[in-house]
């Protein structure tokens, strides 16, 4: 009887530690574990709050890449600053939210290889006489805090320049500049041309200035030493390879992406 008793609980000891590690999905992958992903959900297209939901084309890039990697995702809309706070302190396992790769960053934070390619861009009204950020000069500009487009007005015009007006978040800039209470806002590429093409009755137009606005390449951020970046890298490259991102990416702004491009900045 004892051994009996023995061999069940046994039996169920085995079934436990089954239960708690990796699981078969009907496709017959592993499924890993839960992980915690922080974004700031006010960056439309990328990400940005519809019907209490987290939606955008960083949303449908981070499924899908979950998806190749066998990862569950627990995506939490927490604020641009915060999430830099949480991934550093390992709060959260990693970040998505349109964030540009730069040699600053990446001394406290790990990066995924490339997944996107955006430029900053000027946004202002259509009777504006700006067609450069060298007409910026003297003007009063909006832009998110803590954004590489801050850092390049600051490089322009002066790190501590009170023409430069800072917000949490883009969509408070765009409002501040249809309110009047600035001359332009400085954005990524994307979320300029999404605005003004959706709000036709706002008559902004936007410029472009490649010269003063170099490329610049968005990552998955993660916590130093992450041992989830290479895994994630992999499934960046497979849905390179298998047309997921292509879609994704017509999905959200109608046009090809330039993948090898990006695959070109992987070292």
């Amino acid at each position: 009887m004892k051994k009996f008793a023995a061999s069940v609980l046994a039996l169920i000891l085995v079934l436990a530690l089954s239960a708690c590690g990796l699981s078969k999905t009907s496709s017959g992958t592993e499924t890993k574990k839960m992980i915690k992903v922080d974004t700031n959900a006010a960056y439309a297209p990328f990400e940005y709050m519809d019907k209490g939901q987290i939606i955008g084309f960083d949303v449908d890039v981070m499924n899908a890449l979950a998806k190749e990697s066998g990862y569950r995702v627990q995506l939490k809309n927490i604020g641009w600053d915060p999430l830099f706070v949480e991934v550093k302190n390992k709060s959260a396992d990693m970040a998505i939210s349109s964030i540009t790769i730069t040699k600053e960053r990446a001394q406290t934070y790990d990066f995924s290889v490339p997944y996107f390619l955006s430029t900053n861009e000027i946004l202002v009204p259509e009777k504006s006489d700006i067609k450069s950020a060298a007409d910026l000069k003297g003007k009063t500009v909006a832009v998110q805090s803590g954004t590489t487009a801050q850092e390049v007005l600051e490089g322009l015009f002066g790190k501590n320049n009170k023409n430069i007006k800072k917000f949490k978040q883009n969509t408070t800039a765009i409002m501040d500049l249809v309110e009047g209470g600035s001359d332009a806002v400085v954005a990524d590429n994307t979320v300029v041309e999404e605005y003004a093409k959706n709000n036709p009755d706002k008559k902004l137009k936007v410029i472009k200035d490649t010269k003063a606005f170099p490329a610049e390449y968005y990552g998955l951020m993660f916590p130093k030493g992450s041992k989830l970046k290479a895994d994630f890298d992999k499934a960046i490259n497979k849905i390179y390879d298998n047309g997921t991102y292509t879609k994704i990416y017509k999905k959200w702004f109608k046009t090809e992406p330039d993948i090898q491009k990006l695959k070109a900045q992987q070292k």
